[in-house]
């Protein structure tokens, strides 16, 4: 992740200080097995996929199908999903292939209608709010003296997710929706699609679905003989204590 990210209220981003840095995917090993964004990760001789024999058969059938069968983008216009595209790419660190295609994800769900059911009170369905934040975020590009948020520079698009997340976006269509409403609506579609990738899985040493086998080892620091071992040993707590990078609740 670029040093100069600054998302202090997810909670899955580091917030960073002056001079420090969390550290790059580039000092994790290389993938060597199965598939993780970028082919970096903490277990590079584990797939998750390498399982797949032991789940049922609809688990199974769901799971490969998040790999093999990526969605269209039917929901989102050809503007919108290159302005949504670029926002998901960089809240969620992903600067070059491979890449978990949330946005296809999330898009499959909008189209569908398969929404959460609830939303926060003052706020437009789901949907509408991710098409107006997609054309807030280029209106606010507009204002950074950009074409469009797609467009823009990576300094320009970190500065506009900075204030975002912050609640500080103001003009045009943020005048009417609120942002920091709206940032917890687009951010928990992009967090659960990621995470429901086994992508994502192999990058955390998720063992996958339990069903039907099951887990036994429960104990701490206890893994089944399936699962992946890190080769990559630095606690991540302990390290960003140390450097002073950890996320805000």
């Amino acid at each position: 992740m670029a040093a100069s990210r600054n998302f202090r209220s997810a909670e899955h981003l580091p917030n960073l200080r002056p001079g420090q840095e969390p550290a790059s995917p580039d000092e994790l090993p290389r993938q060597r097995n199965g598939v993780t964004p970028q082919m970096h990760g903490r277990y590079p001789d584990y797939d998750v996929l390498d399982e797949s024999g032991h789940w049922d058969e609809v688990t199974r059938r769901v799971v490969l199908e998040r790999v093999d069968k990526v969605p269209e983008i039917r929901f989102f216009t050809r503007p919108e999903a290159a302005t949504l595209g670029a926002f998901c790419d960089v809240v969620m660190a992903q600067d070059r292939e491979p890449k978990i295609p949330v946005l296809n994800m999330v898009d499959a769900k909008l189209f569908a209608g398969q929404l959460d059911g609830f939303r926060f009170a003052g706020m437009p369905d789901d949907r509408e709010t991710w098409r107006r934040a997609a054309q807030g975020l280029d209106a606010v590009a507009r204002q950074h003296g950009c074409e469009d948020f797609a467009c823009a520079s990576q300094e320009v698009q970190e500065r506009i997710i900075d204030a975002f997340h912050k609640g500080e976006l103001r003009g045009e269509v943020w005048d009417d929706l609120n942002p920091k409403r709206a940032w917890s609506v687009l951010m928990r579609s992009v967090l659960s699609a990621f995470y429901s990738h086994p992508w994502a899985w192999n990058e955390i040493g998720f063992g996958g679905p339990a069903y039907p086998r099951g887990y036994a080892r429960l104990g701490v620091g206890q893994r089944e003989a399936w699962e992946g071992a890190p080769a990559f040993e630095r606690d991540p707590v302990k390290d960003t204590h140390e450097r002073h990078v950890e996320g805000y609740e």
